[in-house]
């Protein structure tokens, strides 16, 4: 697998902390050259993972030897994603691997919707967690689907949550935008079948990102690292998933979606 991706360019949204700074740094580890984009250029600071967009970019570049780029842009908006794609093509070169990242359960204030349940959400609130993980993915997976269509090559890999698959009542409108998401992913791969572009998606569980422990409170017994699955994954436990979506291992694999939850949920999906 080393440097299996080598001379490919790839979009990660979202890439400025969290797991889709982890996802950037896998994929640059073998040898992708990588745009890195985030919606706020102070947003990895937000949570202590880092300082700035640009920051970030250039320490992943440098750490690895790749080529990377920031890009800032509002992925709901049709003008932002295509200007985010185009700019990505202009310096980098042709995108190859999109990882759509961009999203969580966040309202029109940027924290959780509260509450967050069927009856009482707020309209506002509905809007922004739809608008922020369905309509960003559609928008950026359209965009970037075009060029992979074209030259018949690509992988597509967005990313859905454990949400998705079972009722809740607190955290409504994020599993309802997530499930969408994951049908939306399904669709997509069968659409881009005979143009061999690979589409999947990849559903965490709980992970310990620093703006999940900086926003809910955590046993102790469930951030121990080894002994057990029943714990909270760590970052690049999750991350590395994307070597085989992304990878040649991942050849003949389209439509599927992986839950990396140390078997919170153990049904069929």
């Amino acid at each position: 697998m080393e440097k299996s991706l080598a001379g490919k360019v790839a979009i990660v949204t979202g890439a400025g902390r969290g797991l889709g700074r982890a996802f950037a740094e896998r994929l640059a580890a073998l040898g992708a050259d990588v745009v890195i984009h985030g919606m706020r250029e102070n947003g990895p600071a937000e949570y202590g993972e880092g300082t700035t967009l640009t920051d970030v970019a250039r320490e992943i570049g440098e750490k690895y030897g790749v080529r990377t780029i920031r890009v800032l842009g509002d992925l709901t908006n049709n003008a932002d994603v295509e200007r985010v794609v185009q700019t990505s093509i202009k310096e980098l070169g042709p995108v190859e691997i999109l990882v759509h990242n961009a999203g969580g359960d966040v309202a029109a204030a940027g924290g959780k919707p509260n509450p967050n349940d069927a009856v009482n959400v707020k309209e506002i609130d509905v809007k922004a967690v739809l608008d922020r993980n369905l309509l960003s993915t559609i928008l950026v997976c359209q965009h970037v689907a075009r060029g992979m269509m074209e030259r018949k090559s690509g992988r597509i890999i967005t990313i859905s949550s454990i949400a998705a698959f079972k009722g809740n009542d607190n955290s409504v409108i994020y599993a309802t935008a997530k499930a969408a998401v994951v049908e939306y992913t399904r669709c997509l791969a069968v659409q881009l079948r005979p143009f061999n572009v690979n589409v999947n998606s990849l559903a965490p569980g709980d992970t310990r990102t620093g703006r999940f422990l900086g926003t809910r409170h955590v046993p102790g017994e469930r951030l121990v690292s080894e002994g057990t699955l029943d714990r909270v994954a760590m970052v690049d436990e999750v991350a590395r998933v994307i070597d085989f979506f992304a990878g040649p291992l991942g050849d003949f694999v389209t439509g599927q979606v992986l839950r990396v939850d140390g078997g919170t949920q153990c049904w069929s999906a």
